[in-house]
Parts: structure tokens; C-alpha cells; sequence
């Protein structure tokens, strides 16, 4: 199995961002990507939902002989991931808000955390920021409405700037100095959150922790490419391929993609 692909799935384009610190960290793998935007967001759907998706996607990856999976979106991993993990042979990498460096860091002793509804309200945030930020001030809020507007690749317009700065308020005020971003999507915030915040303020997101823990996946399980060539990266959505080439521009990346009716 060693030269079969890691397969990368999100309810959407958010995940991008996970796919490219994993790539430029194993250059040599061949990676299927498969965006769900039909079904963006998912951090509004209820439980039973999302596993229904996860799972949809799981076989879609699965098909394509994925040796191993990355669930590139914090909703999924806390609401299917330990089904995913019993239900099916391969390894699966999940994702976590990188809470515990923000604990590890903070000099004010309050850290902000952007992320969806399903993330704040799931029992796994909850037992990370209980165990890894124990008297640490948590300011939590939903980004509602920021993934459809990344979705529609309007992650720099206006409209995403008025939400954030309305999202971000509450934060400054309350005197964070960690910004954790809880979901694969707001990464492509960045540019907007560089000119809405000050100096001193760090902010957070988990890719490369998750690109060093599937490295380190592969490592254990032998399952590491043996080429020493460049690996391909396969795309497929089922929305815009526009907005995926997009963004994948923005990661100043390419790849072969695919409209899918799925």
C-alpha cells in the first residue's frame, strides 16, 4: 500500500489549507482531495448528519485505495471520526484546535477561539480545553456566516471583514493575545486578520501539526511513498471547480480538478 494515496476530505474548501502543510511536508505522496461544499457548512448539521457525510466521503476515498484518511474539518472529527476509526481499516487523522500552545503561550492568560457551532458544542472541544488550558481564560465564538463566504471565495470581501471584526471585538476586549482558529476554512482569512489585529497577538492554526502527525503515521504504519519524485494531487468537488482553482491559486498551488456530481 505504500504508494497508494492520502485521501483528504472537508465539507468543503477550508481543508486546502491542511492539504498544502501536509504536501509541502510529503512532497512525494499522491494526495485525493475531496471537497463537499454542496453540504457546506457542516458545523450547523446535526450529529447524525455529519456522520452520514463523513462516511459518504470515507467510501468515496476509499474507492480510490486511499491508505490513509485526513478528516480536514474540526466538525467532522469530533462528530464521526471514532466511528470512522472502528468502522474501517485504515488510519485516520483528525483535527483538533490548537488549543494547548495557545495555553502553552499566552502571556495575558486569555486566548481567543473562532470556530462553527458544532466545534464549540462538541464533548472533545470541551475535554481539550478542560485538560490542556486549565486556568486559562477561554473566549469562544461561532464564526457563523464566515464559510458560505469563503465557500463563494469572498474570504477577503467586505462582508467577511465585518464579520470577523464583529467576531474578533469581544476577544480584544476581554484581552487575548492567542487567536485560535478552529476551523480548516479560516486560515484563508489570514490576510484580513493581519490588518484587523495588533502586533502582539498570535494567532493559531493546526495544519502543521496535523501534517506532522500523518508523517508520523506514516512512519509507524511503513506506509511512506517510495518515489523520490514530486506526487500528483488530485481535486474534486462538488460545486465550483472555479472557486477550488481559486483558492488553490491563493496557496499559490495546482493540481488536476474535478467537478463530481456527488
Amino acid at each position: 500500500m505504500n504508494n497508494n494515496p492520502i485521501g483528504i476530505f472537508d465539507s468543503g474548501l477550508g481543508g486546502l489549507s491542511i492539504w498544502k502543510d501536509i504536501q509541502s511536508l510529503l512532497p512525494n505522496e499522491e494526495f485525493y482531495y475531496l471537497a463537499d461544499s454542496r453540504h457546506a457548512p457542516y458545523g450547523d448539521k446535526p450529529p447524525e448528519e455529519i456522520l452520514r457525510l463523513s462516511i459518504k466521503n470515507t467510501e468515496f476515498l476509499l474507492e480510490r485505495n486511499c491508505k490513509l484518511i485526513v478528516v480536514a474539518c474540526n466538525t467532522a472529527t469530533t462528530n464521526a471520526i471514532a466511528y470512522l476509526r472502528d468502522n474501517y481499516a485504515v488510519p485516520f487523522i483528525g483535527i483538533e484546535p490548537a488549543i494547548k500552545p495557545a495555553a502553552l503561550h499566552t502571556k495575558t492568560g486569555k486566548v481567543g477561539v473562532l470556530a462553527t457551532k458544532g466545534t464549540l458544542g462538541s464533548s472533545l472541544f470541551h475535554h481539550t480545553a478542560s485538560n490542556h488550558a486549565a486556568g486559562i481564560t477561554i473566549i469562544d465564538q461561532i464564526g457563523t456566516g464566515l464559510v458560505p463566504l469563503i465557500e463563494a471565495g469572498e474570504a477577503t470581501s467586505e462582508a467577511s471583514r465585518a464579520l470577523l471584526l464583529k467576531y474578533l471585538t469581544p476577544m480584544l476586549d476581554a484581552g487575548v493575545d492567542q487567536i485560535v482558529l478552529g476551523c480548516t476554512h479560516y486560515p484563508f482569512l489570514m490576510p484580513l486578520l493581519e490588518g484587523l489585529l495588533p502586533d502582539h497577538i498570535n494567532v493559531l492554526d493546526c495544519g502543521m501539526a496535523v501534517a506532522r502527525q500523518t508523517q508520523r503515521v506514516l512512519l509507524e504504519k511503513q506506509l511512506g511513498h517510495t518515489s523520490t519524485e514530486p506526487g500528483l494531487s488530485h481535486f474534486y468537488t462538488n460545486k465550483s471547480p472555479d472557486i477550488l482553482n481559486k483558492m488553490l491559486g491563493q496557496l499559490n498551488a495546482s493540481g488536476d480538478v474535478k467537478f463530481i456530481d456527488f
